[in-house]
């Protein structure tokens, strides 16, 4: 039935009413209606709805109240990565973080932009055309969980952006959970009779992870916006505080505390200042937040490993309290290493109830002169992590004991070993081990490595007990029948586990070594030795070729290890670890059998004459319809090469939206500059 133009109109008509009242109430705190003659307007939009659902558009008002519940939620892959910050917990560490920021970018001083570190939960908003389509959580930074359902139950966050809008945007910022409403709804619990939830953070956290959108819309969440990620038609400022006011002006609220400070000196009285707030904050924050002002210089700045170079997080001092060790044992990890971990009379810090705590290793207790039955000072490190701090002297009594490293491993009975000067005990058993073949398995199998959904630590457990897997390899000859068998596996489960073993073979090389689980090869290290070498046969002939230099008397660092050495941020340690590992038998044979098994990735293609054989490309901005990685992708598999800076080296820079201080330098050194259309007709061989 056609809706009559009245009533369309009526209807545009409530929306924008209500838009503007939501903003106004829950932005700009000023309401300019009573919440009786919201409710009137609200409604009348109901009502015409319901009579014409056609007349239902994603960005109205009455869908904030949630939609049919969901049975998980799906992956979101962030068009930038969402990064996580570097900790300062003193003075002098945030005035090493600014010294490299400003001999980076070659200036005497620079500007921050100042925000309090609000204990909540990172969101990404997407906007197409000024309506959000998409809400995810930050994850890994690289992939997150698609919550728009439960994001649109909260008030804070436009459904429409006000005013002329980009094509697409990405807004990034913070829910979280006002005290006012935490207390409220620790009372109410209470009163219930049910569970209440331990800290404003985990009930923020919960809130957003609800299955049923209607549950999330009851809690009393907030938002702040603080920046912007991917976007497309629109035209970047050239600060950060400009970026906020653009931020502003589309309808989101920011936090009314957001300072420009100049230098650490500024920052360093940001920081007193919003410490001595704290206490009569109407939210929890756990630090404050500085960002370079100028987005050139953080383009020129980059980041490191998944740490911004141009931000940092200045962390309040840990919240602590004092309890009783009433025992310390050992935890058997991947690689071998006994953890010693305490067991403490339960004590409440930080937020949480905390029993265990670390240790670090049997150095660490020496130093501190930590015994069983001491009186100790427990902190929460970053707000996160519970250890022990010190000890209270004043509190030992003749009872105390020292803790005694098992001369046998705890979990298979193989002896323990100790070298000389080494601050960590280990385990001989190796993969005999279970505790250690468990964790190497979790490792092989977790999202950064092959990525195996549904091989949990539990599962292991009953294949590694039944004898079904005893290295990685055995993972790939696991069939429905006997995965059928386990507790708790039906066929179904069981072929959904087959399947993701299967998609599991198609990796890449980075992802393969990372999952190999050699000591002190991170995530990071692992991607730099394969795109260096290529080839996994060309690390393993490095990494045997240096073997005998591994222990060799007489030579100096830069000497030992040579072909590994010319990995980027491959140091001595890294280079004699993987020189080690590739040298066992039992390793390189493993690796056979995984190959065997299906285990496989692209082969780099050897550089080939072409249109940019020998070329060095920098690329900056944002590529439209093209990300970063596909396009070095590109380039290398024509013989280019890709770099992070430019200089006279340099052959071509390719600037997209946003383009910042590269295109600048590039200029001024006379590299020539391309659009994407430039690229495309350079791979093509054309001028």
């Amino acid at each position: 039935m056609k809706i009559p133009e009245a009533v369309r109109r009526r209807a545009e008509a409530l929306r924008r009413q209500l838009d503007e009242h939501n903003y106004r109430y829950y932005v700009l705190d000023q309401p300019t209606v009573s919440d009786a003659e919201y409710d009137r307007l609200f409604d009348e939009l109901q009502r015409l709805e319901q009579d014409h659902p056609d007349l239902v558009t994603p960005d109205s008002p009455t869908q904030r109240v949630g939609g049919a519940p969901r049975a998980d939620f799906a992956p979101v892959r962030h068009g930038q990565p969402m990064l996580s910050l570097r900790k300062v917990t003193t003075e002098a560490e945030l005035q090493d973080f600014d010294r490299r920021v400003r001999e980076t970018l070659g200036v005497a001083s620079v500007d921050y932009v100042g925000e309090p570190k609000l204990d909540g939960l990172a969101v990404s908003l997407t906007y197409e055309h000024g309506v959000l389509v998409r809400g995810a959580t930050r994850g890994d930074g690289e992939t997150g969980e698609d919550i728009t359902a439960n994001l649109r139950t909260i008030r804070r966050i436009p459904l429409r952006l006000r005013g002329e809008a980009p094509r697409s945007i990405e807004v990034r910022g913070e829910v979280y959970l006002p005290l006012a409403g935490f207390r409220r709804w620790v009372e109410e619990a209470t009163q219930r009779g049910e569970r209440a939830p331990v800290n404003p953070r985990n009930a923020a956290a919960g809130s957003l992870r609800q299955l049923d959108p209607a549950v999330t819309a009851r809690r009393p969440l907030a938002f702040y916006a603080y920046g912007v990620g991917q976007h497309d038609g629109w035209e970047r400022p050239a600060r950060h505080m400009e970026v906020l006011d653009c931020l502003r002006h589309w309808g989101f609220p920011l936090s009314d505390l957001i300072e420009r400070v100049r230098g650490p000196d500024g920052c360093q009285r940001y920081f007193e200042a919003m410490q001595a707030r704290r206490a009569h904050l109407p939210f929890d924050i756990d630090g404050v937040v500085f960002k370079l002002d100028d987005l050139a210089g953080r383009e020129e700045l980059g980041a490191v490993s998944r740490e911004p170079r141009w931000a940092v997080a200045y962390k309040f001092a840990a919240e602590e309290a004092q309890t009783v060790i009433e025992d310390i044992d050992f935890q058997v990890g991947r690689t071998g290493v006994l953890t010693p971990t305490a067991r403490l009379r339960t004590v409440f810090v930080g937020g949480a109830h905390v029993s265990n705590a670390t240790l670090h290793n049997l150095d660490e207790i020496a130093r501190k002169d930590i015994r069983i039955g001491d009186w100790v000072v427990v902190r929460r490190a970053g707000d996160v992590i519970p250890e022990v701090k010190e000890v209270v002297l004043a509190k030992r009594s003749h009872h105390v004991r020292h803790a005694q490293v098992p001369q046998r491993c705890p979990v298979c009975d193989s002896p323990v070993v100790r070298e000389p000067g080494d601050p960590v005990a280990r385990c001989s058993g190796g993969l005999t081990c279970p505790a250690q073949l468990t964790r190497a398995l979790q490792h092989f199998a977790s999202r950064r490595a092959l990525d195996i959904e549904g091989l949990g630590e539990k599962l292991l457990g009953q294949l590694i007990e039944q004898g079904l897997v005893r290295k990685s390899s055995d993972i790939y000859h696991l069939d429905v029948q006997r995965l059928a068998g386990l507790e708790r596996m039906g066929e179904k489960s069981a072929q959904n586990l087959i399947d993701a073993i299967e998609r599991s073979k198609e990796t890449t090389l980075a992802r393969f070594v990372y999952a190999l689980g050699i000591p002190q090869v991170g995530e990071t290290t692992a991607q730099a030795l394969a795109a260096h070498f290529r080839t996994l046969d060309a690390l393993i002939a490095a990494a045997l070729a240096d073997a005998p230099t591994a222990d060799a008397q007489g030579l100096k660092d830069k000497e030992r290890f040579p072909r590994l050495r010319e990995v980027p941020d491959v140091g001595p340690e890294v280079a004699r670890q993987i020189s080690l590992w590739f040298a066992q038998d039992k390793h390189r044979a493993l690796i056979d059998e995984l190959r065997a098994a299906g285990v496989r990735w692209p082969q780099a293609q050897a550089p080939r004459e072409g249109p940019l054989n020998g070329k060095t490309f920098v690329l900056t901005g944002t590529l439209p319809g093209m990300s970063r990685d596909e396009a070095s992708a590109l380039i290398e598999a024509q013989g280019g090469k890709v770099a992070g800076s430019v200089s006279k080296k340099t052959d071509y820079v390719v600037a997209g939206d946003a383009a910042g201080s590269k295109l600048a330098k590039a200029q001024a050194l006379g590299v020539p500059v391309l659009d994407l259309d430039g690229l495309k007709a350079l791979l093509k061989g054309g001028a």
